[in-house]
């Protein structure tokens, strides 16, 4: 039964053909559904593996499905085929479900936008090459969907290419920045994959952790190899110090970020990183490294969230912060804590992304939050599902960011204290942007009357998705409840046995984790709302870092002094000097040696009947002396 499961790859696919042969035809609105409807149709089939796969006994949950004969040059061998097992299929409905949801919410979204056809092939395209990453049996078919939906990513971040704004640039710019960057980290995959096929003879999964497994691979080649795939979760899962594109990225449509830059995406490095777990295991020293660039980045990035103004901005540095999250679950040994952040982050930073497009929709693309307030009056259901989904990011219980980011937090206290302590200042900064976030646009009184005056609700194509995500990230915790369906337990067979650790420290773990949230709302509520003195004596002690927040810590100023800078006048060098001068000069030189040795030939031919005469007269000459010479 399981030999079907290639058509969970091809709904989108023939999705996105039909509306790139035949989209003018079947109408705009009809685009969408057409799109929608092939996602939809891959969810059904996801849904379909997932069931059959509960149906099977844990151990025998491991299905490989051959499709063709791929590569085959003397000893390398690769075929196509897909790995279906409890890793898979989650990130399968995740990619599927919430793929479906923001596929409705477009239509009503980009209804006016002349690209739609455009827009809907390349959503429908990133959903294909999604599926190809998280289903493929080996390394090298993952870089394939890893590639593909970069390539998806550069298309829909610039999808306005011809646009710009004063926050974002050029749109097509942050396209290429997103590009660029993630080249950088696909470098290290590459490496991996030829150290991987060098040491182990194999790119296939299985057969890759089964001879690690045995004693095929050393520890230093294991922390090599992973060190190589850590710089790649970093740039595609945008981690210190390749976040940067992430930002940028938000010049995309609203739906591009929800999809891709906070529920798919971003998530591959996580992904790739507790599929390949076995080698983590050997690798430790480059585990404790990628636990502590994930607290670095969970804390780098909410600090710099505390001080947006841009709605989506804020967002943004929101996943990088939960990315490193995720990053430090997996470096401390906790996958399924990992997966279990990544699921519900899908559900509640979808919706927090969608909903800010609600507001865009209905301020007519407005995202400075300090021209906003009053927002609740005219966008209900908008400032509701928000509240749900800022709740859920800030960790308040009994929501679904509350259990999945204790998971992860309780994983840090087992394994280094220093990394839970840094996992909680970040869980209380969090908890504190989360709320401004809610506070500032829709509480209080308006700040800009016209924009306040033309503000509305969404229609329904765009909310009642926003109910449905709010639904599942208040209901997403039970995922991973005990005798509800324990996740990290369904995830066994994938990511290995799940060690419970003690309930003293679990207790403990819940018991701060709540005090954080709750204190991070209170500030919020105190600062933003009430506008009481205190937060602002709170936070007096670090108002000298307020010019570096505001500046993103000079991060990109720093990348643009000592890379972007240096590679202009590096180009602009050769393009004036060496190309002008070297290049040029070796090919305008050989055509003037041409034209020199022509002119000096053309004179020969002057058709004066006494040269000729001349000419053959020295050529008698010189074969009877040749010929004496030689005799």
């Amino acid at each position: 039964m399981f030999e079907l499961a290639w058509l969970l790859l091809a709904f989108p696919l023939l999705g996105a053909l039909i509306n790139l042969l035949f989209g003018r035809q079947i109408g705009r609105h009809n685009i969408g559904i057409m799109a929608s409807g092939a996602v939809a149709l891959a969810f059904l089939i996801a849904i379909w593996l997932f069931t059959s796969l509960m149906g099977l006994p844990a151990e025998e949950r491991t299905i490989t499905v051959p499709l063709w004969q791929w590569i085959t040059i003397g000893d390398f061998n690769v075929n196509a085929a897909l790995l279906i097992d409890p890793l898979s299929v989650t990130m399968s409905l995740i990619v599927t479900g919430v793929g479906t949801l923001i596929h409705i919410y477009s239509i009503s979204y980009m209804e006016h936008d002349e690209r739609v056809q455009r827009f809907f092939f390349y959503l429908n395209f990133f959903i294909f090459a999604m599926l190809i990453l998280v289903l493929a049996d080996s390394f090298l078919g993952m870089f394939v969907g890893w590639e593909g939906v970069g390539l998806a990513s550069y298309l829909l971040i610039g999808f306005w290419f011809d646009q710009r704004d004063d926050s974002y640039g050029w749109f097509a710019d942050a396209g290429k920045k997103a590009f660029i960057v993630n080249r950088v980290g696909d470098f290290g995959m590459i490496v991996a994959m030829i150290a991987l096929w060098s040491t182990l003879g194999s790119l296939t999964f299985l057969d890759v952790f089964a001879l690690a497994e045995n004693g095929g691979l050393a520890v230093g080649i294991a922390n090599f190899i992973c060190l190589m795939l850590l710089l790649a979760a970093t740039g595609k899962s945008a981690q210190i110090p390749l976040y940067v594109w992430l930002p940028d990225a938000m010049a995309g449509p609203t739906p591009v970020s929800a999809l891709i830059h906070a529920a798919t995406m971003v998530t591959a490095g996580i992904y790739m990183i507790a599929r390949t777990h076995e080698l983590w295991h050997i690798a430790e020293n480059a585990s404790v490294i990628a636990a502590w660039i994930g607290a670095l980045t969970a804390f780098f990035a909410a600090t710099i969230a505390l001080v947006q103004t841009d709605l989506k901005k804020i967002l943004a540095y929101s996943t990088i912060s939960q990315l490193g999250y995720m990053m430090l679950a997996v470096g401390v040994g906790a996958y399924g804590a990992a997966i279990f952040h990544l699921t519900t982050h899908a559900f509640f930073k979808a919706l927090l992304f969608l909903a800010a497009g609600s507001v865009m929709h209905a301020t007519h693309g407005e995202l400075d939050i300090r021209k906003m307030g009053g927002l609740r009056d005219k966008m209900p259901t908008t400032f509701r599902t928000f509240l749900i989904g800022s709740a859920a990011l800030a960790g308040i219980p009994p929501l679904a960011g509350f259990f999945s980011k204790d998971a992860i937090l309780l994983g840090a206290l087992v394994a280094n204290p220093i990394l839970y302590a840094i996992g909680l200042v970040t869980a209380l900064l969090t908890a504190i942007y989360s709320f401004r976030a809610v506070f500032v646009p829709f509480l209080g009184a308006p700040r800009d009357k016209r924009l306040y005056n033309h503000a509305h609700e969404s229609p329904a194509l765009m909310t009642i998705p926003l109910w449905i995500l709010a639904a599942l990230s208040v209901l997403g915790g039970l995922l991973n409840l005990p005798f509800v369906l324990t996740l990290e337990t369904w995830l066994e067979p994938a990511l290995g046995h799940h060690t419970e650790p003690s309930l003293t420290l679990e207790l403990l773990a819940i018991t701060l984790s709540v005090v954080i949230a709750l204190f991070g709302l209170v500030i919020a509520f105190a600062r933003y709302v009430r506008n009481e003195g205190w937060p602002r004596r709170l936070s007096e002690g670090f108002r000298g870092l307020a010019p570096a927040l505001e500046h993103k810590w000079y991060v990109d100023e720093f990348y643009d002094a000592a890379i972007v800078q240096p590679l202009w006048r590096i180009s602009e060098w050769f393009a004036r000097v060496f190309d002008q001068k070297f290049i040029d000069g070796i090919v305008n030189g050989t055509a003037k040696l041409s034209a020199w040795f022509g002119e000096g030939f053309r004179r020969l031919q002057n058709g004066a009947i006494p040269t000729y005469a001349l000419s053959i007269l020295i050529g008698v000459v010189a074969l009877v002396a040749f010929f004496m010479f030689n005799a």
